[in-house]
């Protein structure tokens, strides 16, 4: 799983066996490790975030931080997303 970067304890990454055909850009933040149950969040065109699912439940507070210094590091992370995988679509 390429890491993109860490928030505290919490790792912002994506799948490297992502569904064919590719789905659009978005990252999985998981306590620690990698796991299935990470939550997943999409990113937009214009860098906002939108959550797809919770399911690491993260607490509300913490989860706001995460998806504003992911919002903060769009360009970046949409970058990587391009760099891995040699294409993009968005969900929005």
């Amino acid at each position: 799983m390429p890491q993109i970067f860490k928030i505290g304890n919490y790792i912002i990454y994506f799948w490297s066996n992502e569904a064919i055909p590719l789905e659009p850009i978005h990252v999985h933040v998981a306590l620690g490790e990698p796991n299935e149950k990470a939550t997943k969040i999409w990113i937009t065109q214009t860098g906002k975030c939108l959550l797809a699912n919770n399911n690491s439940k993260i607490p509300n507070r913490q989860l706001k931080y995460i998806i504003d210094i992911i919002e903060a590091r769009s360009k970046e992370i949409i970058e990587k997303w391009k760099s891995y995988f040699h294409q993009i679509s968005f969900y929005c």
